[in-house]
């Protein structure tokens, strides 16, 4: 499965962090070998980055609490392609997790009159009431739809995704997604009708009822920026080959993180391609694990 992209949309949840004691005896033994340092962007990079408005350190479970091991799937999903090879089709997806609002991207859809879909949570809602304005002057360009209400996987299972404490029941992965609706329509916001959970996996149950609640969910085909980690040239590189049909996700809500910048370059590169770029409400959208249909 592929490492996941959201290290900058994981839930905001207390810190439970296990003091390290030193061993007995001095002088210390020989260390072992070190082993290689993850990957930029990889998950327990992603999870071990504690940067302004990102990451915070996963609430471990209860001693006495069971973790389960559900299958979990992340889900892809595409838009119908143009079929035109001067103009490809291609839907820019952006998440706002927590922290604050980018200005270069932001500034660069408004601007170049780009449309996108935006995904928010509660908690960057009550954080941003400056970028909810723009939203609202803009609805022309965006979709604004639900991230959920504090960041937290919508598995209906007690288990960690990442090291992160999923909503754990029914009742709570509930409780994501209404109350991640409910801030939207507080903020002036209509109802959504796409929901994308953090981490952007889910089981089969918490599936079922998500689309019970009447949404679809948005996975994704293109992953942008690796969740903000990327550096600027890697994450122009990366949404600039976009192909017809492409579902891009990345993130509206770190701008102090390089990738920002290589996302705003991107998105003047696809204009220059004469991309056509279309919301989720534009277009049909076909996702796999049951999301869309």
């Amino acid at each position: 499965m592929r490492h996941f992209l959201f290290s900058v949309c994981l839930t905001l949840l207390p810190l439970a962090a296990a003091a390290q004691t030193a061993p007995a005896g001095y002088p210390p033994k020989p260390a072992p070998p070190v082993q290689a340092a993850p990957k930029q962007g990889t998950i327990p990079q992603a999870a071990a980055q504690l940067s302004q408005g990102a990451v915070q350190a996963p609430q471990k479970a209860a001693p006495s609490q069971k973790l389960a091991s559900p299958k979990l799937v992340e889900p892809r999903l595409n838009v119908a392609r143009s079929g035109v090879a001067a103009s490809p089709r291609v839907a820019l997806t952006f998440d706002a997790c927590m922290g604050q609002a980018d200005e270069r991207i932001l500034s660069t859809l408004v601007r170049e009159r780009i449309p996108a879909t935006i995904f928010v949570t509660a908690r960057w809602l009550k954080k941003n009431p400056q970028a909810i304005q723009v939203f609202l002057q803009n609805l022309d360009l965006f979709d604004i739809e639900n991230h959920g209400q504090n960041h937290i996987p919508a598995v209906d299972v007690p288990t960690l995704i990442y090291g992160i404490a999923a909503a754990g029941s029914p009742e709570a992965v509930h409780q994501e997604v209404a109350g991640g609706a409910s801030a939207m329509q507080a903020a002036g916001f209509a109802a959504p009708r796409w929901f994308r959970g953090s981490t952007a996996k889910y089981d089969a149950s918490a599936i079922r009822q998500i689309r019970d609640m009447g949404y679809r969910i948005a996975g994704y085909s293109l992953n942008g920026d690796d969740g903000s980690l990327l550096g600027a040239g890697a994450a122009e590189r990366k949404i600039s080959a976009a192909k017809d049909g492409d579902v891009v996700i990345a993130h509206i809500n770190q701008p102090t993180h390089a990738a920002g910048e290589g996302v705003a370059r991107a998105l003047l590169a696809l204009k220059k391609r004469g991309v056509e770029f279309v919301r989720l409400s534009d277009v049909e959208g076909l996702g796999n694990d049951d999301t869309t249909q």
